[in-house]
């Protein structure tokens, strides 16, 4: 499952830096996460990080995008191995 940000975000830019996929982006009027690169920190953290850091808890799972373990941890081998 690939997380997103709702309209809650207050553009604190905490979450941007704490992303090892560099998967959260500054949109038209919040950040935004772009779900090909968000594998929930599976294969850096036990925890997605972004989550961890939110000071307004806007960062849920996205119901559109929704990933087994396995297929975040193929995402994140697939991102590794083009970087």
């Amino acid at each position: 499952m690939a997380l997103m940000i709702t309209d809650e975000c207050i553009n604190c830019d905490v979450c941007e830096p704490e992303c090892p996929n560099q998967a959260i982006f500054m949109g038209p009027e919040i950040y935004q996460i772009d779900p090909a690169r968000c594998t929930e920190c599976v294969g850096h953290f036990d925890e997605p990080q972004c989550m961890q850091v939110c000071p307004v808890s806007c960062i849920p799972v996205d119901p559109q995008h929704t990933e087994s373990h396995e297929t975040l941890w193929q995402k994140f081998q697939r991102l590794q191995s083009s970087a």
